[in-house]
């Protein structure tokens, strides 16, 4: 009994290990991976009104779908646009323009 409760807990820390190989998101190109645990997907899904697959496929790694190269064009722009603030707060987001819409309105909404 000594053996199996002394042999479970050797095997706890192996088991809750992250996998070997480099299990954590891969093609990040302008995201690290603190921006993901900080829940910026679910911004950018709740800025456009969208789900994950509108820019991804089901390997979320690949670059299959174009919305995905618009978003990063996109990302850049805002980031370009806030750092041209020197008080170094974001003034603007995909939400700015968006507004929980895929496509953002060129023109003002009529009067009611």
């Amino acid at each position: 009994m000594r053996i199996l409760l002394l042999s479970l807990l050797c095997l706890i820390p192996i088991c809750a290990a992250p996998p070997q190989g480099g299990g954590g998101p891969k093609n990040l190109k302008l995201l690290k991976p603190e921006d993901l645990r900080a829940g910026i997907m679910h911004v950018y899904t709740v800025s456009l009104g969208v789900q994950c697959n509108f820019c991804h496929v089901q390997d979320r790694a690949s670059d299959e779908n174009p919305h995905k190269n618009i978003a990063r064009h996109m990302i850049e722009i805002t980031r370009d646009i806030n750092s041209k603030f020197s008080d170094g707060k974001e003034h603007v987001t995909c939400f700015t323009c968006h507004r929980g819409a895929q496509e953002p309105l060129t023109v003002a909404p009529p009067a009611q």
